[in-house]
């Protein structure tokens, strides 16, 4: 099974002018290590080297900052020819465990160009908190995440549909059939081992095992990156309250009805959004570009898979068989699948989801997401209702130079003609919801 986005991205820097280490950035179990597995197929040889091991992190530890005695030993270690560096694909998994081999990305980049060398790790962001930091300009990051829809059907074996998927504007003829299959996608999630399972059984009721693994490995890492026995409890609740404020503005006082000060769980919140698990998407109050977030309000908690989220809230059995996403708890399971999807088609790692807000008394208003398209910011509402109840979406437009929207919802796709309260013309580009991860094609082709 192929998370193929992200393959496609592999290649592209196995054949790059001047590549650089690669280290991959993902939570725990999004597929790191099967994906670069499956990646190692294009090279004649291919090491595999595990930092939680001892004996594996042995080979960074024995011969100092000497690359070429490393890099020696990891080739005899492994009994692999020297000779073939330019046809061999070296990763060192969980590298998080050794801050040497970390330092040593700089020298195969310098003294072993020719070799390719991938790097991952689930909390990578912890050794900045050691004090130890990546070689700056000598490596390069990619991302992971769990399954998209795309790869979803791919892993369903549904080609014609990931055909259809590709073309803009969707046929109608297909809606349905995608529809359907975008429910059953948000049903389950993308995480790797519970697509393989459904895929294998197509059976729901099969996949509590593994969603209760997951669940628990999360809890159970707490460990590894709480500072004391006080900070492993509020880890763990965070990590527990997140699954069911998912998709909610949270505050941080009295979260998921504790009784931890702000303090200590937005530093809590922090952590664990460097290990990838969850999102904080903070609102801007701003017309004009650049549109920057406002930590100082409360954010959004977007979670790592929105499977995850229906199993632990219970959510299940409420969404099996739906028509539309939106009428299950309060739209929320719309919205958050919206922006896992967003999120997964976006390759960059400095910006992540933003959503806009206007705080005036009489006049609130907040808009789902917005969608930065070649540096305009496009407003994204995830609806069900007709473009008369989009008053938030109208309010921005009225106030912005921004003449065009977008509406995911359950619906085809349609372009239309519409005008804000004051009268301002604006193009509404109607999107079913499972398309939220091509959108940009679509403002391509209509905006």
């Amino acid at each position: 099974m192929y998370q193929r986005n992200i393959l496609k991205e592999l290649l592209k820097w196995k054949g790059s002018d001047g590549r650089k280490p690669l280290v991959l950035r993902g939570a725990r179990q999004v597929g790191k290590t099967t994906v670069v597995g499956q990646f190692a197929e294009n090279y004649s040889q291919y090491i595999y080297l595990n930092l939680e091991r001892d004996r594996d992190r042995e080979l960074f530890t024995k011969y100092g900052n000497n690359i070429e005695e490393i890099v020696k030993f990891i080739f005899f270690q492994h009994n692999k020819n020297l000779d073939k560096l330019n046809d061999t694909l070296l990763f060192i998994d969980e590298i998080q465990n050794e801050p040497d081999a970390v330092a040593m990305l700089r020298y195969f980049y310098e003294d072993y160009p020719e070799l390719h060398v991938i790097a991952a790790g689930s909390m990578l962001e912890t050794l900045f908190d050691r004090g130890i930091n990546f070689p700056v300009g000598r490596v390069e990051y990619k991302k992971v995440h769990p399954f998209n829809f795309e790869e979803f059907l791919g892993a369903m074996d549904e080609n014609q549909a990931v055909e259809l998927y590709n073309q803009v504007p969707l046929p109608n003829f297909a809606h349905t059939k995608l529809l359907q299959l975008f429910h059953t996608y948000t049903l389950i999630g993308g995480m790797p081992e519970v697509v393989k399972k459904y895929v294998e059984s197509r059976d729901i009721t099969s996949l509590a095992n593994v969603y209760e693994t997951l669940i628990l490995t999360y809890l159970d890492d707490v460990e590894k990156y709480a500072k004391n026995a006080t900070q492993v409890q509020i880890v763990r609740h965070a990590i527990r309250a997140s699954f069911n404020e998912a998709g909610t503005r949270i505050k941080y006082y009295g979260f998921g009805a504790s009784n931890y000060s702000s303090r200590e769980i937005n530093q809590v919140l922090r952590m664990l959004e460097k290990t990838m698990l969850i999102y904080l998407v903070f609102p801007t109050t701003q017309m004009l570009p650049p549109f920057i977030p406002d930590v100082k309000k409360s954010p959004k908690l977007q979670v790592l898979d929105t499977g995850l989220v229906n199993y632990f809230s219970n959510l299940q059995k409420e969404l099996f068989g739906t028509l539309d996403l939106n009428e299950h708890y309060r739209g929320k399971i719309a919205e958050h699948i919206v922006g896992q999807e967003m999120l997964a088609a976006s390759n960059s790692l400095l910006h992540g989801l933003l959503f806009w807000v206007r705080d005036k008394k009489q006049s609130n208003a907040e808009i789902d997401y917005m969608y930065n398209f070649d540096g305009q910011m496009i407003p994204v509402e995830v609806k069900s209702g007709k473009s008369g109840k989009l008053r938030s979406l109208l309010q921005f437009l009225d106030l912005s130079d921004i003449s065009v929207a977008v509406r995911l919802y359950a619906g085809e796709f349609q372009v239309e003609e519409h005008k804000t309260i004051s009268g301002k013309p604006f193009k509404l580009i109607n999107i079913p919801y499972f398309l939220a991860g091509k959108m940009h094609g679509y403002l391509a082709k209509y905006l």
